[in-house]
């Protein structure tokens, strides 16, 4: 028998006297995993070394992106004979800056609204990112999660070290976006 039970449903417990959420009893971790639900609780928060090394592998793929679009770009230049680029200018410089956060920010944002639910970093290191109730995030809460990184990485990155002191493994940016990063 399919049950539909969802997070917030309330149940009571043979071992207990109260009612309570269904997404707050282990019994049921199982049964929400199987539905693709992944409640965030003590025993799957991601740690801060798995979200580094998801990190570190979006960045080499990031990396090969941005190589990519400099060589079609130097090709370009090369066919057309055009001189008109001064790729050595602060300008220029600064434009490739941005576009690699923007790329960052998109890459990120859309693949965490997909149903796998994180970067390939993530999917590779076997990471979601979910909301309060362990479901999949809107494309709005993962772009609002995303540009809220710029702010983590403001200060000494301290946003995001305070995954290794918060008790709920949150950097600022899950925080302001109300999301968590869960271990399958």
């Amino acid at each position: 028998m399919d049950l539909d039970i969802t997070a917030n449903t309330f149940i009571l417990s043979p071992l207990s006297t109260d009612w309570e959420y269904a997404g707050q009893l282990p019994e049921f971790f199982n049964y929400f995993e199987s539905k693709g639900i992944y409640l965030p609780n003590s025993g799957n928060l991601a740690s801060f070394w798995w979200r580094l090394l998801a990190y570190l592998i979006d960045y080499i793929i990031l990396i090969i992106i941005l190589a990519i679009i400099g060589v079609v770009i130097g090709l370009f230049t090369a066919i057309t004979g055009s001189t008109d680029y001064n790729f050595d200018s602060k300008e220029t410089d600064l434009l490739f800056q941005l576009l690699a956060v923007l790329l960052l920010i998109f890459y990120n944002a859309t693949f965490e609204c997909l149903s796998i639910q994180g970067s390939i970093g993530k999917l590779i290191c076997k990471l979601v990112v979910v909301d309060v109730n362990g479901g999949k995030i809107s494309f709005s809460t993962a772009l609002s999660r995303n540009f809220a990184k710029l702010l983590s990485s403001m200060i000494c990155c301290l946003g995001f070290l305070n995954v290794l002191w918060n008790i709920q493994r949150q950097g600022w940016h899950d925080q302001i976006a109300k999301t968590y990063v869960v271990r399958k």
